[in-house]
């Protein structure tokens, strides 16, 4: 389960990086916290930012659980694809909000992979 833990941290590390992006992009466009809009540079990268905790309550518990009840091989590397995913997505949606589909689609087959594996596997474990 070591690899699976390694790829929840470096998912958490992808999320508190694009955090930082959101608190740079702040200062550059003198944004006053608690605003949530402004200059579309800063908005998207802000979207990206919350799009992605969004994506981490299903991504993170669904990972722990295909790692436990299916392989943790095998989700570890499910995991990296969805880690490359969310960064294709942060990339394409950060230069332009059209962009964001492949990484967006990447990121949502991850977490139904990750789901109904851990399903399947929690089914079986239980019969």
């Amino acid at each position: 389960m070591e690899y699976v833990y390694l790829v929840i941290v470096l998912a958490l590390i992808e999320y508190t990086v694009l955090g930082g992006l959101v608190g740079y992009m702040r200062g550059k466009h003198s944004i006053q916290a608690p605003a949530t809009t402004g200059a579309p540079e800063f908005e998207r990268a802000f979207r990206v930012h919350m799009n992605t905790l969004e994506g981490l309550v299903v991504f993170v518990p669904g990972l722990w659980f295909f790692g436990t009840f299916v392989s943790p091989l095998w989700a570890a590397g499910i995991g990296l694809v969805g880690i490359v995913g969310r960064a294709m997505y942060a990339l394409g949606y950060l230069a332009d909000a059209a962009r964001r589909g492949t990484g967006a689609m990447i990121c949502g087959v991850v977490n139904m992979v990750l789901l109904i594996g851990s399903l399947v596997g929690l089914i079986i474990a239980l019969f």
